[in-house]
């Protein structure tokens, strides 16, 4: 059968077939047709015709020439010069508030005249005339999962200064996970701890596991240092250059406690946290994760009503973190303020004022206008045998450098990061290590997941 030319398999046939096979008389209306088309096809492609170039008309300028009024000149408005008056005067008196403000600021903290009174750079190792180790189990009222040794695990020095590292309770005393939760006894004084403890309770000394109690030997072994009785302050400087850890749940702090407890037992005394931060990643913590550091003075007549939450502040870093390199963690003390900041003074962290015209400690709690927890009225003033308006912090403070882990006070708040327990249920710490496989891969090695101080410094006002 003959194939038909359109149906041909050659486009170059086909055509050929097609134009030879079409009338004469059908041209014409094909050449107006192909116009069309080819006009229709430059306007889809953005291809146009020349336009037909218009003649340009000249510019003519609007400026006035030659002599002409000038009313704005001969009838000046004297409201006028108020304008100018009123809009440098206030910018001046402006400029003048604002100088005053940072010469202020800058005069009540810079101004201070200090003499340094003792520092360490750890090259001699841990000296025992200037620090004691601080040795317990029951997590120094904040719930914290650690329990703190004098294991050289836990706390060492090399080439770059002292390291506090927390390890795993498994691991160091060799006992197992079946023991930590159930049926072993941990007595620091004899077997399987360090022969001593610094506590004042049996439950600061001694723990027994059982399933059924939810009592569990601390699952995480750290260490705390102190300067208590050998190195205290009442007004002055205090500097460490630390670099903090990294890891979930760790808890690094550099701290003050007073030496004696002048005004009753905490929060009544006080404390001074020169810095303190959490090891976990910093996008999952509404106040920030390692790339934030906190100041906060801790004081009230009882634990229930310490007023913390309105001296304490936190600064975090932009694009890094604390636990990449060294930083200088600082606090300034005088009678008239407290002041704590990392690297610089322009970093404050913390600022309290104190003075008369602000008030002592108890008015500015509020307390007298508060019942008693117990239903006997407002809470007794720990501080009216003081004329100081700073007390407690009007006593002498001693140092603490520690990394706990964990902890039930609220510090790693409950429903973020995938925290494991929750902190008013009695079984936080197992609910803790039974999440170990999630939080122990954040931990690196000893340098990383431990807290390494270069140097301390203190010194008095002179």
């Amino acid at each position: 059968m003959k194939k038909h030319a359109f149906l041909s398999r050659d486009p170059a046939s086909a055509h050929r077939s097609w134009q030879g096979s079409r009338p004469a008389s059908f041209g014409g209306a094909s050449s107006y047709a192909s116009s069309v088309f080819e006009k229709d096809f430059a306007a889809r492609k953005g291809v146009s015709e020349k336009p037909v170039e218009k003649p340009r008309k000249r510019f003519r300028s609007s400026k006035l020439t030659g002599d002409y009024e000038k009313p704005w000149l001969k009838n000046k408005d004297p409201r006028e010069k108020l304008d100018k008056v009123f809009f440098y005067g206030l910018s001046l008196i402006g400029a003048g508030i604002g100088a005053y403000i940072c010469w202020d600021r800058w005069n009540s903290v810079g101004n201070q005249n200090y003499c340094l009174a003792w520092e360490d750079d750890f090259s001699g190792g841990i000296n025992k005339d200037s620090w004691n180790y601080e040795v317990q189990i029951d997590g120094f009222g904040t719930g914290s999962f650690d329990w703190t040794t004098t294991d050289p695990r836990n706390a060492y020095t090399d080439a770059n200064g002292l390291h506090i590292v927390p390890t795993l309770t498994t691991e160091d005393i060799g006992i197992s996970n079946n023991q930590l939760i159930h049926g072993y006894t941990l007595n620091l004084t004899s077997g399987g701890g360090d022969g001593t403890c610094t506590g004042t309770s049996n439950s600061a000394c001694s723990i027994a596991s059982n399933y059924t109690l939810n009592s569990v030997i601390p699952p995480i072994r750290s260490a705390r240092l102190n300067t208590k009785g050998k190195h205290m302050l009442r007004y002055g400087k205090v500097e460490v250059t630390a670099k903090l850890p990294a890891g979930d749940w760790l808890w690094p702090a550099i701290w003050m406690m007073p030496q004696d407890n002048a005004y009753g037992d905490w929060p009544a005394s006080g404390e001074i946290d020169i810095m303190e931060a959490r090891g976990n990643s910093q996008y999952v913590f509404r106040n920030g994760g390692r790339d934030t550091v906190s100041g906060v003075l801790h004081w009230g007549p009882t634990a229930e009503l310490d007023r913390f939450v309105e001296t304490s502040n936190g600064l975090y870093m932009r694009r890094k973190d604390f636990t990449q390199d060294y930083h200088t963690f600082g606090l300034e003390w005088t009678k008239d303020f407290i002041f704590t900041y990392y690297d610089n003074v322009l970093k404050q962290t913390l600022y309290v004022p104190f003075g008369s015209k602000l008030g002592d400690m108890y008015s500015r709690g509020r307390y007298a206008q508060i019942a008693n927890p117990n239903g006997y009225g407002a809470p007794n003033n720990p501080w009216s045998s003081s004329s100081n308006p700073n007390a407690p912090f009007d006593q002498a403070f001693y140092l603490i450098l520690n990394v706990a882990v964990g902890g039930t006070n609220g510090f790693f708040p409950d429903g973020y990061a995938g925290k494991p327990w929750v902190d008013k249920l009695n079984n936080s710490a197992s609910a803790f290590w039974n999440a170990s496989s999630a939080w122990k891969p954040t931990w690196g090695d000893a340098d990383s997941r431990g807290m390494t101080v270069k140097s301390v410094k203190m010194w008095n006002t002179c």
